[in-house]
């Protein structure tokens, strides 16, 4: 089982509808303590995972099924998954296979230093991408798109690993959309901190400051263009139809 990080095929109309009614449990909560200085980060966390539980749990329920919240897995440079383990190299992420979001807290001072990418938006973008993943697994997205591994050259999985994770830019730009009608979450310069973020780990960008040269077919993101205009059109929108990143023209 992969990890999926910040990170049905092909889907048509609105994803909600394929989803069949059934009966929730509760998210768990993570039993990590905070260490001194991390508390705030803590709870800010929490309070954007509180905050996509009330835009998942309300755009479900509007068209007939219960969002099946994700668990809550805080840590710090190093955790066990039951997708394996993972290191500070790894960052925040998600396992299908316990349906848990991993949050680093020591991603928020990367995010800062290393990409660029200051404010506690960018980290509330990254939060909102992994529960993006969540939705992907709950509607069948992520395992349809593990089963077509086996059958495609490692190329052409990039391809769809790309539009599987441009497809969670566009949710969370979806979940930025609706939390703010819900519960006006937004300051001045938010978005633009989850636009500058999102530039920030573009594959192309990462790839330049990190080797010096570009090599698209080994993609496994979307360029920092293709995130910043997902993210974009997810929060313009709203509108969860419009985020078909496997049909798309052009991504």
């Amino acid at each position: 089982m992969e990890w999926l990080f910040w990170g049905v095929l092909f889907l048509v109309g609105n994803p909600l509808d394929i989803i069949s009614p059934s009966s929730g449990f509760s998210s768990g909560q993570s039993q990590y303590q905070p260490a001194a200085g991390e508390e705030e980060l803590f709870q800010f966390v929490k309070v954007v995972i509180a905050d996509t539980e009330d835009v998942w749990t309300k755009l479900f329920s509007q068209h007939g099924a219960t969002y099946k919240e994700p668990t809550l897995n805080v840590f710090n440079r190093s955790v066990q998954s039951a997708c394996g383990a993972a290191s500070s190299a790894t960052g925040p992420f998600y396992c299908p296979a316990d349906q848990s979001a991993y949050i680093d807290l020591g991603f928020y001072e990367d995010l800062s230093r290393r990409f660029g990418a200051p404010g506690d938006f960018a980290m509330a973008y990254v939060i909102a991408h992994e529960i993006g993943h969540h939705i992907q697994n709950l509607m069948g997205t992520s395992a349809k798109v593990q089963q077509a591994r086996s059958r495609l050259s490692e190329a052409d999985y990039n391809k769809l690993s790309v539009q599987l994770e441009l497809q969670a830019d566009f949710y969370a730009g979806v979940w930025a959309h609706h939390a703010q009608k819900m519960n006006d979450i937004l300051e001045k310069g938010d978005i633009e901190e989850a636009l500058s973020a999102a530039s920030a780990i573009g594959d192309d960008k990462i790839q330049k400051q990190t080797q010096g040269y570009v090599t698209p077919e080994s993609f496994t993101h979307g360029t920092s263009e293709q995130r910043v205009r997902w993210f974009r059109k997810g929060f313009t929108t709203g509108d969860m139809g419009q985020g078909d990143t496997f049909d798309a023209n052009s991504l």
